[in-house]
């Protein structure tokens, strides 16, 4: 397991219960989806779902309120780097924390996903132990890079 320090760029965010925070899950895989989507629930943690990057945004701005996107790399049409430009440029939605979450988990694709201006990296496969607390961290506006 490797662990780079964490840069919390981010203001502390006000904690919230898990039932008033939503997550918009960008994840191709069905299999990943549902694990991540049960994990979220244990949290008490409300979940939408994306398979791809591709037009993220409007399904995004549909949505209530957002408090954290985890956001697969590799996605069909549009892949995660696309969708986080899109995301960043839109008004509303610029600030939302969004989280990398790639089977590619190496030291390279980390560095590649810092510059590209995403708030954390979580490696696959998540660690079902440990994701409670790498998301409470998240939501509570730590910087989470993590490769597994």
């Amino acid at each position: 397991m490797t662990q780079t320090p964490s840069l919390n760029t981010q203001p502390t965010r006000k904690q919230k219960p898990p039932s008033d925070t939503t997550v918009l899950v960008v994840e191709d895989n069905v299999s990943n989806f549902v694990l991540i989507a049960r994990m979220l629930g244990y949290l008490g943690i409300h979940c939408e779902w994306k398979t791809s990057g591709y037009e993220v945004v409007e399904y995004a701005d549909t949505l209530s309120h957002l408090d954290l996107i985890l956001m697969d790399i590799r996605l069909p049409y549009e892949d995660g780097y696309g969708a986080l430009k899109k995301i960043r440029a839109s008004e509303r939605l610029k600030d939302i924390p969004i989280v990398a979450v790639t089977a590619e988990a190496n030291e390279e694709q980390m560095k590649k996903a810092r510059e590209a201006g995403f708030n954390g990296f979580l490696g696959k496969p998540l660690d079902p132990d440990r994701f409670p607390d790498q998301i409470r961290r998240i939501l509570n506006g730590e910087s989470v890079w993590e490769l597994s």
